[in-house]
């Protein structure tokens, strides 16, 4: 029976059983009590089910007294944007990012447009259990401004604040397939393509929310999108997720750059063309590949490592001053345009790379270092989650570990992170290392220890 998760990622759930009305209601209104302000930014994602969401979520606002700024169908990082330069008192964007089709949800944004940490999470979901709202007279409801000009603004900031060659991206003239998954990226990813001179293949881009596959982004599932770049001679092509904070690379041989190359494109991208008088610091996550930290050398710059979830990196760019940072996943931060993953930056950052480069994808994928990830998930058994990290702890005590999200451990040629998901009721398994074979085996090394007679999901 599916389960409504709350995470630092928000609250997600499925559709007329777990995410409810009277949940949008609950959550929503105690987000508005929690940043006890007046005026809070809201978007969503492009499901059929988000417009309903998107009415409830803006009626419990105004009952709460909150005027609204409506951005409609737009990315995740859109919505971050609108909410840091619009003096804001927060934002709510209404997605479930790569989830099922029948899961929705709710992602929380403080007044600069960042996911709230940990500690906020755990007040809003702490009033969210009181029940205890802020609720406003009859003549002080809030009023909701809609703001059409939102894509516009985002690609303005984005063009604006990435020092890339456009000169050299222009003249190049890509042609480019693009798949949305028909949600929101299915208008401003061509929108932001057409401006830098590069001719759109629409693959799955007409913003119905309907999903023309499952919508996570990995290669399994974009196989029409690998079709269409073969068929259609396309130079490159770009896959997002329903919120579009996350970018995955297909070469002009139809193949998938694999999806922890976007944040080693972006970051050898733009370590290449930013002059700093310090070492630059790279900022990622503990699932992401070597290969960043190989890049990173190349640049002379430093690589730190967070735990998983977007506002752990950001905290770590803060930190740090980084210059970029992101996730194996596809996400890519770049804080002079904003502190959240955007796969517009992404975009960007791999166009100027290619129009740099004296080659294709492919070639251009070459040259970076190779290691081959694998990713799987296993259900929690009846010892629980701290206990399975402990056993596996103890086992390989030896090794390098960092504990701070579940178990890393570092061997000689790879490493494994195991770790409970913050976004479904599962454990996460993920090996590295130089090939498929040595990859596979540190997984089983690991996973006899943590799942012994188990099996992947």
């Amino acid at each position: 029976m599916p389960t409504l998760i709350r995470s630092i990622s928000g609250i997600r759930g499925v559709v007329g059983e777990t995410l409810l009305p009277e949940t949008v209601v609950t959550y929503v209104s105690a987000f508005a009590r929690l940043c006890g302000g007046s005026r809070i930014v809201l978007g969503r994602d492009g499901r059929p089910h988000g417009a309903p969401c998107m009415d409830i979520a803006r009626a419990a606002l105004a009952f709460s007294g909150v005027n609204v700024i409506d951005c409609g169908m737009v990315p995740t990082p859109t919505v971050q944007l609108v909410t840091e330069h619009s003096k804001a008192d927060g934002g709510i964007v209404i997605t479930a990012s790569h989830n099922p089709a029948q899961w929705n949800g709710l992602k929380f944004l403080d007044a600069d447009g960042v996911f709230l940490n940990e500690k906020a999470n755990a007040e809003l979901f702490a009033l969210a259990d009181t029940g205890e709202f802020v609720r406003a007279a009859w003549s002080d409801t809030g009023i909701t401004e809609t703001r059409p000009d939102v894509l516009d603004e985002h690609i303005d900031r984005v063009l604006h604040s990435i020092p890339a060659d456009y000169s050299a991206i222009r003249a190049r003239k890509f042609r480019i397939a693009v798949d949305a998954v028909n949600a929101s990226g299915s208008v401003i990813i061509p929108m932001l393509l057409t401006r830098l001179g590069c001719s759109v293949i629409p693959v799955a881009c007409d913003g119905s929310g309907v999903f023309p596959h499952i919508p996570e982004p990995l290669p399994q599932n974009l196989t029409g999108l690998g079709d269409a770049v073969r068929r259609e001679q396309a130079d490159l092509g770009v896959a997002v997720d329903p919120d579009a904070d996350r970018l995955v690379l297909f070469t002009e041989a139809g193949l998938p750059f694999g999806e922890e190359y976007s944040i080693t494109t972006a970051v050898d991208a733009l370590l290449g063309i930013t002059q700093t008088p310090d070492q630059p610091v790279v900022a990622v996550n503990l699932s992401t590949t070597r290969a960043v930290d190989d890049i990173a050398a190349r640049h002379h710059a430093t690589v730190v490592r967070s735990p998983v979830g977007e506002i752990n990196v950001v905290e770590a760019i803060r930190t740090h001053g980084a210059l970029i940072g992101g996730e194996g996943s596809g996400g890519i931060i770049v804080p002079a345009v904003h502190a959240g993953r955007d796969s517009l930056v992404g975009i960007v950052l791999a166009l100027h790379a290619l129009a740099r480069h004296d080659g294709n994808a492919s070639s251009y994928r070459a040259t970076l270092p190779d290691y081959v990830i694998r990713k799987f998930r296993y259900a929690v058994d009846s010892r629980g989650t701290a206990d399975i990290l402990a056993a596996t702890a103890q086992a390989f005590a030896g090794e390098r570990i960092d504990d701070r999200d579940g178990l890393r451990i570092d061997f000689a040629d790879g490493w494994v992170h195991l770790r409970a998901s913050n976004t479904e009721p599962i454990m996460r398994l993920i090996a590295e290392g130089p090939t498929p074979e040595q990859a596979a085996t540190l997984a089983r090394h690991v996973a006899d220890v943590a799942f012994p007679g188990g099996s992947p999901l």
